[in-house]
C-alpha cells in the first residue's frame, strides 16, 4: 500500500524532550553529552563550526533561511537524521552522499528542481521527504510509487557515473622456493565465492548499482578473473545449477579445465525449473595434469538425519540445514610433475573438496558440526580410495585440499578443530546444547572430553597476510580458507589482498563494487606437492 502524502513528509520520530542541567549539576562538574542539536530560527548561514561536530548523530535545520549546504556536511559521519524542511535550498551538495547512516532525511518545502545523483549512495535510508518542492514529473512519479523512496534511491545510484579507478593488482607473495632436487607437482588452487544471482540483491547490496550486481554483468569480471589467475584446481561456492551447465562448464572446457557440480540438497525436492536457480558447490581442473577417478557428495542433512539417534537439537537445527561438500579423487598424470617420478608414484591421487558451510551466526553449532561430518565423511573416502587405488598391493596414501567458504573466522571452533584436529566437547560454539553422546560416534577420539579429526591440516591464508576475504558494509572478516596436507605439500607463494589503500580512498565501504564482482575476493595458492610414500601418511594420522 502507498504511504499517504503525510507519511512521506512528516517526521514518524516526535523530537525528543531536551533536559536542562541544573545548576547544582553544573556546579558539581556533572558533563554533559548531545548527540542531537537543534537550530531553528531565521538562520541564512552556518558556523563552519558546526562541521567539528562529527559525534551527532541528529541535526535539525529546518524552519530556517538557508539558501544553500556546504559540502562540508560531509564531515558529520555519524548523522542518523538530517531535517532540512522548511528553508530555500535550491539545490543540495553532492557530498551529503558521503552520509551514509542516513535512515531519514527530510527535504521537504524547499526549492529543489533536481536532486543529485549521489543521493543514491545513501543505501540505508528509510524515510525521505520531498513534498513541496518543484521537482521533476519524472522524479516524483518514482517517488510517489509502493516503495518510492527505495526506487528513487536505485534510479539515482544507477544513474551516477562510476569514477573510481580499477584496483591495482594484487600482488603475489612469495613463501618459498620450489625443490630443484626432487620430484614435485606444482599446482595453483583457488577458491572463490562467486555470489550466485538470487541472493545479489538490491536489499543486500543497497551500497552497489543495480546493473553491477546483474549476473549478466558480474559473471564476465568473475571469468575474467579466474581466466587471469589460471589455477590449476578450481573450487567454486554460490554457482547457480543453470550457470554451471550453460556458463562455467563450456568457458572452462575451452581453457582446458574438466569439472563437477551438485547443488545443495533442497534441489531434489523441487520442479526442474526451480531446481536450475539452486545454487551449490563447483570443482574444476586442468585436464592436462589431472583425471578424474570418481565424485564424492556429502549432504549434512542426510549425515545429521542418520546420526541424530533421537537428539532434537539434530533434528531441529542441524538437519534442516541443505549445505553440502562436494569432493574430486583425482589422480596426476605425468605432466603435472618435474621432474618426473618413479613410474608408480605418476599417478599421485589427490582428494579436491570444496564445501559451503552454513552461513547464520546464530547457528555456530550448526557450522561446526557440519565440519565435523565433513571430516568424518572425507575419512571414510580416504581410507575408501588408499585401498581401492592399487588394487592387490599395500595402501596408496591419498592427499587431502581442502576448500570453502566456511562461514567461520579464525577464532571460530571450526577453523581451531581443522587446524588443531581437535575441538573442546563442550566448546562455546556448541551453545551448551547436548550434542556430545552423538558426536562421539562420528569423532575418532578415544578421549571422552574432546573431538578429534584424523589429518594434518595447514591453513594457507591468516590474518598477516590477508585480514578479509569477505567485503561487505555489515561485515568484513576471514571466512574463507585453503587448507592443505602438512606433510607432503609446501605452499611456495599466494595471492595478497585486494590494496587497502584503494578501498579506503576510493570509499569502497562494501562488495560487490562495479569493479568487483562478488562480495568475496578469491583465493589463490600456489603448492608444491611431492609423491606419498607409502610407509607415510597422507594426511591421516596413524593411531598407536
Amino acid at each position: 500500500m502507498s504511504r499517504s502524502l503525510k507519511d512521506k513528509f512528516e517526521n514518524t520520530n516526535p523530537r525528543r524532550n531536551h533536559t536542562i542541567m541544573s545548576p547544582e549539576d553544573c556546579a558539581s562538574g556533572k558533563k554533559s553529552y548531545w548527540s542531537e542539536l537543534e537550530i531553528t530560527g531565521t538562520i541564512r548561514n552556518l558556523s563552519p563550526n558546526l562541521w567539528h561536530l562529527q559525534h551527532l548523530t541528529c541535526l535539525y535545520l529546518n524552519d530556517n533561511l538557508l539558501s544553500r549546504l556546504p559540502g562540508d556536511i560531509q564531515h558529520l559521519s555519524n548523522l542518523r537524521v538530517l531535517d532540512l524542511s522548511s528553508n530555500k535550498l535550491r539545490s543540495l551538495p553532492t557530498e551529503l552522499g558521503e552520509l551514509i547512516y542516513l535512515r531519514e532525511l527530510l527535504l521537504n518545502h524547499n526549492q529543489l528542481r533536481v536532486l543529485p545523483y549521489e543521493l543514491g549512495k545513501l543505501f540505508q535510508l528509510q524515510i525521505l521527504g520531498l513534498a513541496g518542492n518543484p521537482l521533476s514529473k519524472e522524479c516524483l512519479k518514482l517517488y510517489g510509487e509502493p516503495n518510492g523512496t527505495q526506487k528513487l534511491l536505485t534510479y539515482l545510484l544507477d544513474s551516477l557515473q562510476v569514477n573510481v579507478p580499477t584496483p591495482t593488482e594484487r600482488p603475489w607473495i612469495p613463501l618459498a622456493r620450489p625443490s630443484r632436487t626432487k620430484p614435485t607437482c606444482l599446482m595453483t588452487v583457488m577458491c572463490y565465492n562467486v555470489l550466485c544471482d538470487k541472493y545479489a540483491t538490491r536489499q543486500m547490496y543497497g551500497y552497489c548499482p543495480s546493473w553491477a550486481l546483474a549476473w549478466d554483468y558480474r559473471k564476465k569480471a568473475i571469468l575474467a578473473e579466474i581466466r587471469h589467475y589460471t589455477a590449476d584446481i578450481i573450487s567454486l561456492q554460490e554457482v547457480e545449477t543453470d550457470q554451471f551447465y550453460k556458463f562455467f562448464l563450456p568457458e572452462l572446457k575451452r581453457d582446458g579445465y574438466d569439472g563437477i557440480f551438485s547443488p545443495k540438497s533442497r534441489a531434489k525436492t523441487m520442479a526442474e525449473n526451480e531446481r536450475r536457480y539452486v545454487d551449490g558447490c563447483a570443482i574444476f581442473y586442468r585436464a592436462s595434469k589431472f583425471t578424474l577417478i570418481k565424485e564424492h557428495l556429502v549432504e549434512f542433512n542426510q549425515l545429521a538425519m542418520a546420526n541424530s539417534e533421537g537428539s532434537d537439537d539434530m533434528l531441529n537445527r542441524v538437519m534442516p540445514k541443505d549445505n553440502i561438500g562436494l569432493a574430486a579423487l583425482l589422480k596426476t598424470k605425468e605432466e603435472a610433475w618435474d621432474p618426473p617420478p618413479d613410474v608408480n608414484q605418476i599417478h599421485q591421487p589427490l582428494l579436491v573438496c570444496t564445501a559451503h558451510i552454513h552461513w547464520d551466526p546464530e547457528f555456530c553449532d550448526v557450522k561446526l558440526i557440519q565440519v565435523m561430518m565433513l571430516s568424518h565423511a572425507l575419512k571414510g573416502i580416504l581410507e575408501e580410495s588408499s585401498l581401492q587405488f592399487r588394487p592387490n598391493t599395500s595402501p596408496t596414501p591419498v592427499q587431502l585440499l581442502l576448500c570453502g567458504d566456511f562461514n567461520s573466522l579464525p577464532d571460530s571452533g571450526v577453523i581451531e578443530f581443522l587446524s588443531t584436529g581437535r575441538v573442546s566437547s563442550d566448546h562455546q560454539d556448541f551453545k551448551d546444547l547436548p550434542y556430545k553422546s552423538v558426536l562421539q560416534k562420528i569423532s575418532g577420539s578415544e578421549k571422552p572430553n574432546e573431538f578429534t579429526h584424523s589429518f594434518k591440516l595447514s591453513s594457507a591464508y591468516n590474518e598477516d597476510i590477508m585480514p578479509y576475504t569477505n567485503y561487505t558494509f555489515h561485515f568484513k572478516g576471514i571466512i574463507d580458507y585453503i587448507f592443505y596436507s602438512k606433510q607432503n605439500m609446501t605452499p611456495l607463494g599466494l595471492l595478497g589482498p585486494v590494496a587497502p589503500e584503494w578501498l579506503r580512498d576510493n570509499k569502497v565501504i562494501g562488495c560487490p563494487h562495479p569493479h568487483i564482482p562478488s562480495d568475496h575476493f578469491p583465493l589463490l595458492v600456489e603448492l608444491e606437492m611431492t609423491p606419498s610414500v607409502p610407509a607415510s601418511s597422507n594426511g591421516l594420522i596413524s593411531r598407536r
